[in-house]
């Protein structure tokens, strides 16, 4: 039969790797775990610290865009009051054009009558001149005699009257 050293407990063995083995934990703990940890932490920290950047400037961003929104819709409104301005101001300085035309047509609607009934009166004065020489010459060589300065103008009036009359009734 075969001792059973192979099998036995050795304390002593057992206390040195026990030693051995707590020595290697500190020391890892202390060169390794440690920094490793702190290196850890100040990632986390970093990436800790880009994601709170980065939500601000979603913040920053969603801020601007409604911003930009109002701004636009504000411009938006403001254009449209500029047009309507504008329209209306067309459409009071077309009246004041029309107006001033209407007027000014009158006018010379008006001034062309003045002056066609000017015409007219003229026209028939001289035409009454005209029928008064003519009848004058008319009445004298009919009569063949001398006729008085008040028969002769009594004649003429008579004779205008009755051209009067006869104008009148057309």
């Amino acid at each position: 039969m075969q001792t059973l050293e192979v099998i036995s407990v050795n304390l002593w063995q057992m206390a040195v790797s026990l030693a051995n083995l707590v020595l290697l934990f500190l020391i890892i703990k202390k060169f390794l775990y440690k920094p490793v940890k702190k290196m850890l932490e100040s990632r986390q920290s970093s990436i800790d610290s880009e994601y709170s950047a980065a939500a601000e400037a979603k913040e920053q961003a969603l801020s601007s865009k409604v911003a930009y929104e109002e701004k636009l819709s504000k411009a938006k409104e403001e254009a449209d009051e500029v047009i309507k301005s504008a329209v209306n101001t067309a459409n009071e300085r077309e009246s004041e054009i029309i107006a001033q035309a209407k007027k000014k047509a009158d006018g010379i609607i008006r001034q062309a009558q003045t002056d066609a009934a000017l015409e007219l009166k003229k026209a028939e004065d001289s035409i009454k001149k005209e029928i008064v020489e003519v009848s004058s010459l008319l009445t004298e060589k009919m009569l063949q005699r001398e006729v008085s300065l008040e028969d002769h103008q009594q004649f003429i009036d008579s004779f205008i009257e009755g051209i009067g009359d006869e104008n009148d009734a057309d």
